[in-house]
């Protein structure tokens, strides 16, 4: 019996710490990291294929066409979504394969995939998301008040869904990188 890979899709509002901790966690445990594609800019220290695969909105409006993302949306003016074919090829081969992705994805992963483990990441408060997001400096001030008013619709809407079955509060990261690796270990037991 081959051992087939398993889907964990890390979640949580803007600025709540997913790139640090998922980063992190591939690291740790080896796990696949999924690459999105997305229509927006690459902000500075970002490299195409590392963070985003960065394609142009008719190239990203042909993979919608053509059924090969698993999940997409229009966020804050741009596209983002996942190529279906490397994760499923990753589950296929028997790696853990980590999605990092919006709560809204979330949903729609669990639609085509409900065998995954679904993760949130959660602010240990507001005011905590609000300095993180400061600090992140990659925005304007509007950009920045426009996603903290979405962070608790989307930590809401998370929990209300039923999708996400593990939870994670970053309000020490360490032990946040160390719970999400916990879960990917789990994860990757033979099936």
């Amino acid at each position: 019996m081959s051992k087939r890979g398993k889907l964990v899709v890390v979640t949580g509002p803007s600025g709540v710490g997913k790139s640090t901790i998922v980063g992190e966690v591939v690291r740790r445990t080896g796990a696949a990291f999924s690459v999105s594609a997305t229509t927006r800019p690459a902000r500075p220290g970002e490299v195409e294929g590392r963070e985003y695969q960065f394609i142009d909105e008719a190239t990203f409006e042909g993979m919608i066409q053509r059924d090969e993302l698993l999940e997409w949306a229009k966020v804050y003016g741009c596209y983002y979504g996942t190529p279906s074919a490397p994760v499923r090829q990753g589950i296929e081969a028997g790696r853990t394969v980590i999605l990092e992705i919006d709560v809204e994805g979330g949903k729609q992963v669990h639609r085509h995939m409900p065998e995954a483990t679904f993760v949130l990441i959660e602010p240990p408060s507001a005011d905590a998301l609000a300095h993180r997001l400061t600090g992140r400096g990659s925005e304007t001030s509007q950009k920045r008040q426009e996603r903290l008013a979405k962070a608790d619709e989307e930590i809401a809407a998370a929990k209300a869904s039923g999708v996400y079955n593990r939870s994670v509060v970053n309000d020490d990261l360490e032990a946040a990188i160390e719970q999400v690796a916990a879960i990917v270990r789990e994860e990757s037991i033979d099936t």
